[in-house]
């Protein structure tokens, strides 16, 4: 290391630690990231496996939104957007577009492999090096970093450390949680994580699940709480699953914790009000109430029978309450797939435990970004996005600091 450089130590190859090596000035920084796995952004592959969605394309006001707790993600978004983040992209190679869902992807026929090592190759040109299969341990008496590395014990003492070493969900990429104990030995306060973004259980009628297994809900509005969302779900023997359900991850957790159970509402018609259904079944005539919801209001068979699962048959045969339930359909949630099954976690380290610029409060020149942190982002390349402009700031911090 020369000596006019600082030495950082990055511990972990997700997204916020390659945007902070990608940041890095190199003519201040000697940087070495250290990851456990055989090859760097293993969950950054992993999520691309169904189509890779960078980040999403909608105003910056309400893509701040879109976050919890309120205000976290601000200064972060704010000094690496999410236009900032697709003009770097196609300054390293990657050229992007927006679908119809205005979610940002990379150009067809550019594979998450690609856009990764495009990201690397910026890695490589500022002298980044990359230490992997190097198991962090924690750290010994004399406040050195322990890794090891086949079977081998070694010993690092940087000027400074980041932690970017991901939250608690897919665990078969290396994001585990494992190191919650160890800064709990350090008196860093930790929380169990929980799953987010994820499928939740539902006691389903054995009649509905026989028809509606597998099949979609589109075009609905699911409600918890005070927040709605437009999209559609899946229904599964489990419950359900789907962007609809996902984005309302904080709400259901918190009903959840409070009560052992939480409500979702369904509108299954948001493109027509309560009292225009109301109309349509009022004017059935000698018409079925079940042949007006297929030729007016276009229900197929799983909303038909979500409804007949649901609704007792005075409730289905009664125009006011069938129009109230279709537009307020309440369905009972029991609880959340297993953590490891989650897109993403929340808890880990308190928000209150790092500083502004991530730095923990108990430890100095010791950061942490990342999903470590206990915040929360619908999928929809928000999660990504979080994570890449955390890393940039950190980088452009420890930059302007030096």
């Amino acid at each position: 290391m020369s000596a006019s450089k600082k030495s950082i130590t990055i511990i972990g190859s997700g997204p916020s630690a390659l945007m902070l090596a990608a940041q890095l000035d190199s003519t201040l920084f000697d940087v070495t990231i250290y990851e456990k796995n055989f090859a760097p952004g293993r969950k950054f592959l992993v999520a691309g496996d169904g189509g890779f969605n960078l980040t999403h394309s909608e105003d910056l006001t309400d893509f701040i939104g879109r976050y919890s707790p309120d205000g976290f993600i601000e200064p972060y978004l704010q000094s690496f957007t999410n236009a900032d983040f697709r003009e770097w992209l196609l300054k390293i190679g990657i050229s992007t577009f927006v679908g119809s869902s205005k979610r940002v992807f990379p150009e067809k026929g550019i594979k998450p492999v690609q856009v990764l090592n495009a990201i690397l190759d910026v890695l490589k040109k500022k002298k980044v090096i990359l230490k992997t299969l190097h198991h962090w341990q924690g750290w010994n008496s004399d406040g050195e970093l322990l890794f090891v590395h086949k079977e081998n014990e070694i010993k690092v003492n940087p000027d400074l450390v980041v932690f970017a070493l991901g939250g608690g969900s897919w665990a078969k990429t290396g994001s585990d949680g494992q190191w919650l104990n160890l800064f709990a030995e350090k008196e860093i306060n930790i929380l169990p994580f929980q799953p987010s973004n994820c499928a939740v259980k539902v006691d389903w009628n054995s009649k509905f699940i026989e028809v509606a297994e597998g099949k979609a809900l589109k075009n609905i509005e699911v409600k918890c709480g005070t927040k709605s969302k437009a999209g559609e779900i899946v229904i599964t023997r489990f419950g359900l699953e789907g962007g609809a359900v996902y984005a309302l991850s904080p709400e259901i957790r918190k009903q959840l914790r409070e009560n052992g159970t939480a409500t979702l509402y369904f509108d299954l018609k948001p493109s027509l009000s309560m009292e225009k259904i109301h109309a349509h079944l009022s004017e059935k005539g000698i018409k079925s109430l079940s042949k007006v919801l297929k030729d007016k209001l276009k229900f197929g068979d799983v909303q038909l029978a979500l409804l007949n699962s649901i609704l007792t048959k005075e409730e289905f045969i009664s125009p006011p309450t069938l129009s109230e339930r279709i537009k307020n359909l309440p369905i009972l949630i029991s609880g959340l797939a297993p953590l490891d099954e989650a897109i993403s976690s929340v808890g880990g380290i308190p928000l209150d435990e790092v500083d502004e610029n991530f730095e923990l409060k108990k430890l100095p020149n010791h950061f942490a970004i990342g999903e470590m942190l206990n915040w929360d982002a619908p999928t929809g390349g928000y999660l990504l996005q979080g994570c890449f402009s955390m890393g940039y700031f950190l980088g452009k911090r420890l930059n302007k600091a030096l």
